[in-house]
């Protein structure tokens, strides 16, 4: 059975720009991915969504806005073991919102689309970042 996490792909308009905010892992090879992690028992993936994100990035609830019409699903393997991993769209609302680091990352970046993808390098990432640039776009620009 396949581990489930849960997080969001976090965006922000900054001076006309629209920037995503990758974490960078503080163990194995220091990838960036957006806030996400492991469902616990009895929480519902978009629970653990918001949960993760307040324990990796700092931010709550009331510092972002959940396009829960919006969600994407990747499945991938971890050392061998299936994941699969629920992301919604979302963007940030308080510009004075900062991010809080837990020690399971070590940085932080807030990224226009094509600099998010050359830090993510995983091709579903990389995907998922492009297809949330098209969607932000066309219905939320």
């Amino acid at each position: 059975m396949a581990k489930v996490a849960a997080g969001f792909i976090i965006f922000r308009r900054f001076t006309g720009v629209i920037e995503f905010l990758l974490l960078q892992s503080s163990n194995g090879e220091h990838h960036w991915t957006p806030p996400k992690g492991h469902t616990d028992p009895g929480e519902t993936d978009l629970q653990a969504a918001y949960r993760e994100t307040n324990e990796e990035a700092g931010l709550v609830k009331s510092d972002f806005k959940v396009f829960e019409n919006e969600k994407f699903t990747l499945n991938y393997d971890v050392k061998g073991k299936p994941k699969t991993v629920h992301y919604w769209l979302a963007e940030l609302t308080d510009n004075n919102a900062c991010i809080k680091l837990s020690n399971e990352h070590q940085d932080y970046k807030w990224l226009p689309v094509q600099e998010a993808c050359n830090q993510a390098k995983y091709k579903d990432m990389v995907d998922l970042l492009n297809k949330c640039q098209m969607i932000i776009n066309e219905k939320y620009a």
